[in-house]
């Protein structure tokens, strides 16, 4: 537990302190904005457990060619999320979690200040309850969403998204049952 402390810890610490490419003036750039932002998380695991979850979360939102130094949509951006949460059926059990995620907005369906996203992702988790055959408490996170983004007068924007969220180490053990979520995330972007 300690050694994924430390990992979270040095994750965080490099999520605030980004290379100076990512924090570069977008004013004059060929590049969107890069953003960052809070959300909260709330749902309930549907397979093969049946317990709520809540989740804070910290993100970071780039142009996908200021990471990645190729061509790619103008829409794709790149969003890196930590997060921390419990359980809420009573144990208080509770999580931490990194996430890369593609997310790609749909500016054809926009319409005034909604714009509608998919995403999805993956990244690394702890948590300290196991469903039974699960195997490992270090798992992997694949998740996948859709949402939509209100913007503010002021360059911030308000979100809210559906995401499919699932537990599995990968087969890296024997034991490999996964847990299925389904989580709604209201976010804040600035």
């Amino acid at each position: 537990m300690r050694a994924f402390l430390l990992i979270f810890g040095v994750a965080c610490s490099l999520f605030f302190s980004l290379p100076e490419f990512a924090q570069a003036d977008t004013a004059n750039s060929e590049y969107a904005a890069t953003r960052y932002g809070v959300a909260l998380l709330g749902g309930k695991a549907y397979d093969p457990d049946h317990f709520g979850l809540l989740i804070v979360q910290v993100q970071a939102l780039f142009d996908y060619d200021r990471i990645f130094w190729h061509d790619a949509p103008e829409a794709l951006r790149l969003k890196f999320e930590a997060n921390a949460g419990i359980t809420t059926d009573g144990r208080h059990r509770g999580l931490l979690a990194v996430n890369g995620m593609a997310l790609y907005y749909l500016d054809r369906f926009k319409q005034g200040n909604w714009t509608p996203y998919i995403e999805a992702g993956v990244g690394l988790i702890y948590t300290d309850f196991q469903v039974e055959n699960q195997g490992m408490r270090f798992n992997f996170n694949p998740q996948a969403g859709v949402g939509v983004e209100y913007a503010l007068a002021n360059g911030a924007a308000v979100t809210t998204a559906l995401r499919l969220h699932h537990v599995s180490n990968g087969g890296t053990h024997s034991d490999n049952r996964g847990v299925n979520s389904a989580l709604l995330m209201i976010g804040y972007l600035f």
